[in-house]
């Protein structure tokens, strides 16, 4: 009997010890096509996303849950679309109280459950719960203004942060580096309390500044990436040795850049020879190319799965007319970019390495989405995911392991002002007029009367979007509407018991439902 027990133990030891760790890096604001192994005629260079790219698998058809950082980072926690929470459309800001429900179950409490040590290091912007000064009052849901800025008191611990959800160990920014306060989070308090007013450049040489607010003493924007990466460097190496004995890790880091204020240090300026987000796209490659040499030097590479992906498409605050006109194109062949329904504003780079199970320089074609990760993450460690737990969520590691056929039927997208759209194989449904966000036809501000209320692209055959073809297809219209609020009513996308935790969502945002024309006869 005790020796079945010793093999026993023997054999569970060697399956922990099996599990792959994961890294999964987060760019702020970045294009597939500024990736020069997803766009030949890029004009950045990115060495090391090329060498992932090289060693691991690309997925061309990535995509985010939203255009904007907010839900995108939510679906990506909860496997759940962001939509479903209370947050309907934009982002929070620094000082949001938390978005993720009380016992919802998150990717990082799901493996620490599992065995895992698990660390955020980077930015947050899903909403925490600060000490609010007596008689003051916060945003619930969108970014603070500037009378609220000093509405918390920094010298208290905050709740309900990443260490409620999972986490281990967290060290960060409460939401993007333009945003404010402009201080350093450590676990559940600030490592240094604001005690002035700043803000910083919002491009490089240029005059705009970023939302002046709460500062702490000696923090620089332009210092965040390489802290990051040095951070985590040390956490790898921290937990190396755990790792190698059973206890695997898993690293969330989102990272700031190449987000507004777009400000790389001094010896990247210049070195794209186009402009300063070109410069801070390099540097953060650089960044990744600091966490691929930790884990060479820890010799912990064969079995970690490490992706590289992105919140959403490239901001037009890049200056895009000056990197069009040096040839570069963040957006790759797609039409628009940061929270729009089209495809450049949640069409983003997508690449996983994992030297012990994925083929080096392979490619997977069909759609993905970002809140897939969480799935993706209990199959290989083969653990059941609760029914009332990543509702959209669908496992991509046959992907990864070589299946070619497609892990799911439709993807939903999600635009800044909460406009819809739903892809099913090479069809993609917006149930808007416009771009849903911020590029032309752009809502509230292009004239939109006597545009068709809803368009339907062929991605195969036009994947700039460019031909609306909602009037030759009806059926085709008709149907998607019809799988769109099923899913929505469903409370999930994935099979499973229907949820009913989704709250009130209108698909069509106060507008009269579409009715298609029926095709005229022969």
């Amino acid at each position: 009997m005790k020796i079945l027990i010793v093999l026993f133990s023997i054999l569970a030891f060697a399956t922990a010890a099996e599990r792959p760790n994961f890294i999964f890096i987060l760019a702020d604001d970045m294009g597939p096509g500024d990736i020069s192994s997803l766009n030949p005629d890029g004009k950045i260079p990115t060495p090391h996303l090329d060498r992932l790219a090289r060693e691991g698998m690309t997925f061309t058809d990535a995509h985010s849950g939203s255009s904007v950082c907010t839900p995108t980072r939510y679906g990506i926690l909860t496997g759940r679309y962001a939509w479903r929470s209370k947050l309907k459309q934009g982002v929070l800001g620094g000082l949001s109280p938390r978005l993720i429900e009380n016992n919802r179950l998150t990717v990082a409490s799901f493996l620490k459950k599992n065995g895992y040590h698990t660390a955020c290091i980077g930015k947050w912007h899903l909403g925490l719960d600060w000490k609010i000064r007596d008689g003051k009052e916060i945003n619930p849901l969108g970014i603070e203004n500037q009378q609220q800025a000093w509405n918390v008191d920094f010298t208290q611990p905050f709740t309900n942060g990443p260490l409620s959800l999972g986490f281990d160990r967290f060290h960060g920014i409460s939401a993007s580096l333009d945003m404010i306060p402009y201080t350093y989070l450590d676990q559940d308090r600030v490592s240094a309390v604001p005690d002035h007013d700043a803000d910083f450049p919002w491009f490089h040489g240029r005059d705009k500044r970023t939302r002046r607010g709460p500062t702490a003493k000696g923090f620089d924007a332009a210092n965040v990436l390489d802290d990051l990466a040095s951070r985590s460097a040390a956490y790898l190496t921290e937990r190396a040795e755990q790792s190698r004995a059973g206890k695997p890790f898993f690293l969330y880091l989102p990272l700031a850049s190449p987000h507004t204020p777009i400000v790389p240090t001094k010896p990247w300026l210049g070195k794209s020879g186009i402009n300063a987000y070109a410069d801070f796209v390099m540097q953060t490659d650089a960044a990744v190319g600091t966490i691929l040499k930790t884990l060479d030097d820890l010799d912990l590479t064969d079995n970690t799965l490490v992706v590289f992906t992105a919140d959403n498409g490239c901001s037009p605050e890049a200056d895009l007319p000056e990197l069009q006109k040096a040839g570069h194109h963040p957006s790759g062949p797609y039409r628009g970019h940061k929270a729009d329904l089209f495809e450049g504003g949640h069409r983003v780079p997508f690449i996983a390495r994992w030297p012990a199970k994925v083929a080096a320089s392979s490619k997977y074609t069909h759609p993905i989405c970002l809140t897939d990760w969480f799935s993706t993450c209990a199959s290989i460690i083969d653990a059941g995911v609760p029914e009332d737990a990543a509702e959209d969520s669908f496992d991509i590691l046959p992907a990864l392991l070589g299946r070619t056929e497609p892990v799911r039927q439709t993807l939903i997208h999600h635009s800044i002002n909460g406009s819809f759209a739903i892809r099913e194989g090479k069809w993609k449904l917006l149930l808007c007029p416009d771009s849903g966000g911020w590029s032309a036809p752009r809502p509230g501000r292009d004239k939109i009367n006597g545009l068709p209320p809803v368009q339907l692209y062929d991605l195969e055959k036009d994947p700039g979007e460019k031909q609306n073809l909602h009037a030759a297809h009806p059926d085709i219209v008709k149907n998607m509407i019809a799988s769109l609020q099923r899913d929505v009513d469903r409370g999930r996308s994935t099979p499973g018991k229907s949820q009913s935790n989704n709250g009130k969502v209108d698909i069509w945002k106060g507008r009269k439902p579409y009715q298609p024309a029926p095709q005229a006869g022969p």
